[in-house]
């Protein structure tokens, strides 16, 4: 089924992505040991499966809750990053992963329409499911290098840090995702 124009994003709730400034390394960032918790040093610098090591410290239950999905445009930043027209809508999913009923990460993913052909057409269809264990389990997908993000926005129970990868396949379709940390995560510590 062809990719339609007016199929535009859907708002549950407002979006709560903060503006951010992107590095290639916690170091180029600024922010040294001694700044980071040992917690946000954890998460920023977590190798695989985010939504897996999430899952995994839950004591009861993990979910995603959906915040917005649809197409809509990326940032001038996020459409340089991926390579698309800066004109060029995109599927932008956001969505709070939250553990045992308390949202920890607030993750936005763009992905360009020409990913959503064939195999990724699935990707526009996910509800609940978490887009990790997408791509997690389908070795197509290779994630780029981590970057870390120091969020520009400096209210209270938004997000001060957030890391992003791209994530590409061989026949060339690429998907960007941002994660970001809510402080009810970094609170936490590191042990599960």
């Amino acid at each position: 089924m062809p990719l339609r124009d007016f199929d535009v994003a859907t708002t549950v709730s407002p979006p709560c992505i903060p503006p951010t400034a992107w590095y290639r390394s916690r170091v180029a960032a600024g922010l040294s040991a001694h700044d980071t918790s040992p917690a946000a040093r954890y998460w920023l610098q977590l190798e695989g499966s985010l939504t897996r090591a999430l899952q995994l410290r839950c004591r009861h239950r993990f979910h995603v809750e959906i915040s917005q999905e649809g197409f809509a445009r990326p940032t001038l930043e996020e459409a340089r990053t991926l390579g698309i027209p800066l004109r060029q809508v995109a599927w932008i999913r956001e969505v709070r992963l939250c553990g045992d009923g308390v949202p920890w990460v607030l993750a936005r993913t763009v992905i360009p329409r020409s990913t959503l052909e064939g195999a990724g057409r699935r990707l526009r269809h996910l509800g609940r499911k978490p887009l990790g264990a997408f791509l997690f389990s389908d070795p197509r997908w290779q994630r780029g290098p981590l970057e870390v993000g120091r969020c520009q926005c400096r209210r209270a129970g938004l997000p001060m840090l957030a890391r992003r990868s791209r994530f590409a396949t061989r026949n060339g379709g690429g998907l960007l995702v941002g994660e970001y940390f809510l402080p009810a995560l970094l609170e936490q510590g590191v042990t599960p």
